[in-house]
């Protein structure tokens, strides 16, 4: 419902509004109020699980003779006891029962004060029923569960009638190491108990929970890689640690691999990375090692992107002439050697009206002809060893080294309308251009003059001249260049 879930609101008042709500939408009669849009989706996915609005109580998963072992089991059994501390001191701990759920919604602990707990008991809010939507329909548990995120809710908003005097606040919780749900986190209580801190509290203990399992994660992994270091040295630069879930702890220096990477594993000892090549996989205490078979050598690519010219790229010999899309591609590839998802890079190549269906086409056909190695996927980069003009001409203005830079000269892709494409090459130009102003020398400057960003600029042609020798031919061709511009402007 769109009615707030501020102090301001009387529960009882709250929960007759949403007993007429639950009502006509049940019956399919005019709504006063619409819904909350999670309670709508709520309600949906439980009629389509078939769940009766008259259902008397949900379903019992275990008997409590097993429950002792499951607990036992479950990795959040260590953390009952402080969420109990957090949870019921800080909510009224005679109002209302703590609540935690493995990840199907089974209820595995429940503890709060006695009369809250008959009265759960009651309507078998009670450990080892199951509080999924497809077991009993709208719920904290089930919702928050279903969704992923907390959930408030309170009095009709239940699609079981029983439970329409119940209010209930609930968090999930997520392994850090895989992200699967663990379980959820529940507060719940008398209607008039409906207060809008309970989602917070509930959404604090459930954080706590996994600051403490993510602090355990790193003490494992700081001692897994204190143990088992000397393999990645052994191994050479295609070796990683990998936990038992198959993320990536630690690797050589010189290895492809970012921490916290995932490696799919089966169980044969071998896995397909994701650039095609198999790896070994040897079981160690806490994790596995992962070797990687020596790689070939990387291709050398070289890119002429710079100047009126077809751009052509070079692959370990061999020439190909671009096409414009396919020399844009690369170039911004170039300039982004960390690499580029599809939709990053037909936002740079095409701005809003970009596709990235058209780019992963594009990506395709460069790969056809310049290799599978030369360019590589999940993010889309260069993965060969660079040499270019564009890089060239970058790496000289950085260090201020006019001469060089003039050496690269040339517009980059002239005929590109491409929004970053234009970008750089507007920068480079006014880089070089003030680059050879503050040289103050007549050779740079009339080296500069000479292109054709050069040719017609005022100021570049006034101060080759001013600094050019009387008797020195150039000085000749900057006077006419000059005399023309202005007859032009006349």
């Amino acid at each position: 419902m769109n009615t707030s879930h501020g102090t301001s609101v009387d529960p009882l008042e709250r929960a007759r509004l949403l007993e007429r709500v639950h009502a006509a939408v049940l019956s399919g009669d005019r709504l006063s109020h619409e819904p909350r849009p999670v309670v709508v989706e709520s309600w949906r996915r439980s009629l389509e699980a078939r769940i009766d609005p008259d259902l008397r109580e949900p379903p019992l998963s275990f008997a409590a003779g097993r429950l002792a072992d499951i607990r036992r089991e479950h990795p959040l059994a260590r953390w009952v006891p402080m969420l109990r501390q957090t949870l019921l001191d800080a909510a009224d701990g005679t109002s209302h029962v703590m609540i935690i759920t493995d990840a199907d919604g089974n209820i595995l602990w429940r503890q709060g004060h006695p009369q809250v707990c008959r009265d759960a008991d009651r309507v078998l809010l009670a450990e080892g029923t199951r509080w999924a939507e497809s077991a009993i329909g709208t719920n904290a548990m089930g919702t928050t569960l279903a969704t992923g995120v907390p959930v408030q809710i309170h009095s009709a908003e239940h699609l079981v009638r029983a439970y329409h005097s119940w209010t209930c606040a609930a968090c999930p919780v997520r392994d850090p190491e895989t992200g699967a749900l663990l379980g959820a986190v529940d507060l719940s209580g008398p209607l008039h108990t409906m207060h809008p801190a309970l989602l917070a509290l509930v959404t604090a203990g459930a954080r706590l929970v996994e600051g403490e399992l993510r602090w355990r994660l790193h003490a494992s992994d700081d001692l897994f890689r204190e143990r088992n270091a000397h393999y990645l040295g052994e191994s050479g630069r295609g070796a990683a640690l990998l936990s038992p879930s198959g993320r990536i702890v630690a690797s050589a220096s010189t290895a492809q691999f970012v921490p916290g990477q995932r490696v799919g594993l089966d169980g044969s000892g071998i896995v397909r990375l994701d650039n095609g090549e198999h790896a070994e996989v040897e079981p160690l205490e806490g994790g596995y090692l992962l070797r990687v078979p020596q790689r070939r050598r990387r291709p050398q690519l070289s890119l002429q992107l710079l100047g009126d010219g077809i751009p052509k790229a070079t692959v370990d010999g061999v020439r190909h002439e671009l096409s414009l899309r396919h020399a844009e591609i690369l170039a911004l590839l170039a300039m982004h050697p960390d690499g580029l998802n599809a939709e990053r890079l037909a936002l740079l190549l095409h701005g809003e009206q970009g596709n990235p269906a058209t780019v992963r086409v594009e990506i395709h056909r460069i790969r056809n002809v310049l290799g599978q190695d030369v360019v590589k996927t999940r993010p889309y980069r260069i993965a060969a060893d660079l040499d270019s003009d564009l890089g060239a001409l970058r790496k000289a203005l950085s260090r201020g080294d006019a001469e060089a830079a003039l050496d690269h000269a040339g517009l980059l892709l002239p005929r590109s309308e491409s929004t970053a494409i234009r970008a750089e090459r507007d920068e480079l130009l006014a880089s070089l251009r003030g680059l050879a102003l503050a040289a103050r020398s007549p050779e740079l400057l009339w080296r500069f003059a000479s292109t054709d960003a050069g040719r017609d600029d005022l100021e570049v042609l006034e101060k080759a001249r001013d600094l050019t020798a009387p008797d020195a031919p150039q000085r000749k061709v900057l006077e006419i260049r000059l005399r023309r511009l202005s007859e032009e402007e006349a």
